[in-house]
């Protein structure tokens, strides 16, 4: 889902920010974003100068956050993802400028928490290989989670734009799973009031703890 409306997709009626100002009949002021197809964790202020706040500590790399996926392949136990990331733009007809600017400087830390081995074969292997690890973005570009695990050769399952097709059709066709498995679940910050440590937690969705649950049949460790 959308956070807000946007001109990238003008056919999409429902986003996140609308949802919420009719539940609380108020408006709200988002401080961060998710990629629409992720589910979990977003954060909204009440207040303009609030927003703002927390938007200063997402800004200084000061929150933590916390996010879960399952990704192609058996990965390193732990692994620090170092690679820079090129700018995307909003709209196809400003991708040639934003590739003429640098690379911007992306980190990510990988922390494999278990593996799974399908008795399906992608067309290459008898068997399919999956792994469920937590992803701590310390950098904040477009895409970074999906993009760096792309990266290291270990996509996320279910990722159209990034991912492998026949991992894609085999989560679809035989887990009946038809989204991207990556999931925002946890940050930490200051309260913007307080001073406070604020910590904040999304359980997954229905959909994405019934993948993993499934999964867990086929573990390997």
């Amino acid at each position: 889902m959308l956070v807000h409306k946007s001109p990238i997709d003008k056919q999409e009626k429902r986003y996140a920010m609308r949802i919420l100002r009719n539940q609380i009949g108020q408006w709200v002021y988002p401080v961060h974003r998710l990629d629409k197809p992720t589910s979990g964790l977003l954060l909204f202020a009440l207040d303009s100068d609030i927003a703002r706040r927390v938007t200063e500590q997402f800004e200084n790399r000061t929150v933590q956050k916390r996010y879960f996926a399952i990704v192609r392949g058996f990965t390193a136990e732990t692994q620090e993802i170092d690679h820079p990331l090129k700018e995307i733009a909003a709209f196809k007809s400003e991708q040639e400028k934003a590739d003429a600017k640098d690379a911007k400087n992306a980190l990510t830390h990988l922390q494999r928490l278990q593996t799974f081995e399908l008795p399906f074969s992608d067309g290459r292997f008898p068997t399919c290989r999956y792994s469920y690890v937590e992803l701590a973005p310390k950098t904040g570009r477009k895409h970074q989670l999906r993009r760096h695990m792309k990266h290291i050769s270990h996509p996320i399952a279910g990722d159209v734009k990034y991912g492998k097709g026949n991992h894609n059709r085999i989560f679809r066709e035989e887990l009946g799973c038809e989204r991207l498995m990556l999931a925002a679940s946890d940050l930490s910050l200051t309260h913007p009031v307080s001073g406070e440590p604020l910590k904040l937690h999304c359980p997954f969705e229905a959909d994405f703890q019934a993948t993993l649950e499934t999964l867990q049949n086929h573990k390997t460790r």
